[in-house]
């Protein structure tokens, strides 16, 4: 059984290969044929953003879907570079295995299996000789969104030692964090101010890195449930016959109240 459901990976991969490399060829698809590297990064972005919604909603057909577009991108890239000789999508399978490989030695090499904390930092340092960088936190990509990219280098820092001792220390930050803006406030520094939210903000995503969650995941889900309830709360409204300019803000609150309970 497993051999025949390899056996159909390998046709069905090559096959999404094949008909990849016919959409290209001189008698393909001229919108494919037309695309390149970069013209393709916009749609590739869409389709994982997608990608995330579908599994944020649970919809595993549509998950399933976005899947099978994301991995078109990936070997429409590879097909680009293939056809002007940089590499091949045999090369990125070659280079992602031998990176696993190598970057766990613990699973097969058959040394001493590590701790997670001590896998990770292995991880990390592994990836900074491999790639010869000055820094252990160089790597995460500065067009990352500024939530990811945050809780991408504490990660990072965290795994070379650089790390808060326990979660309390990290509340006595926020504490002050806080207390640093009110002041800011205060003064009506807008710079300072600006600052100060930023820190607050680098200091709740830290938080979430300490609970294992991540802080992307949690304020898109807030975002989602946000805008959930102001649309039953504009139902509301509507089914009253009125426009939300027609109440105060404490009858807008007792509404919000209501819409808070589904």
């Amino acid at each position: 059984m497993k051999n025949n459901i390899d056996k159909k990976i390998k046709m069905n991969f090559q096959k999404l290969v094949n008909i990849i490399k016919k959409l290209r060829s001189s008698d393909g698809c001229d919108w494919d044929k037309s695309q390149t590297s970069d013209s393709l990064l916009p749609y590739f972005i869409e389709e994982v953003y997608e990608l995330i919604d579908s599994i944020d909603k649970k919809d595993y057909e549509n998950s399933k879907e976005e899947l099978g577009d994301v991995m078109l991108h990936l070997i429409f890239q590879s097909q680009i570079a293939a056809e002007k000789e940089i590499f091949t999508i045999n090369d990125v399978i070659e280079s992602i295995n031998k990176k696993l490989i190598n970057r766990h030695p613990h699973v097969f090499s058959h040394i001493e299996k590590p701790n997670s904390s001590t896998a990770n930092r292995n991880w990390e340092a592994q990836k900074q000789l491999e790639k010869d960088r000055d820094s252990r936190i160089d790597g995460v990509p500065n067009i990352l969104p500024s939530i990811i990219f945050s809780q991408r280098i504490q990660e990072k820092a965290s795994h070379t030692g650089f790390d808060w001792e326990d979660i309390e220390e990290v509340w006595k930050k926020l504490d002050e964090e806080i207390d640093e803006l009110r002041f800011a406030q205060k003064e009506n520094n807008i710079n300072r101010i600006r600052e100060e939210i930023g820190d607050l903000l680098f200091t709740v995503i830290n938080l979430s890195r300490f609970f294992g969650i991540s802080a992307d995941n949690a304020l898109r889900g807030s975002n989602n449930k946000f805008v959930k309830r102001f649309q039953l709360l504009e139902k509301k409204i509507f089914d009253m016959n009125k426009d939300i300019n027609d109440f105060s803000p404490n009858e807008l609150d007792d509404l919000w109240k209501e819409a808070k309970k589904y």
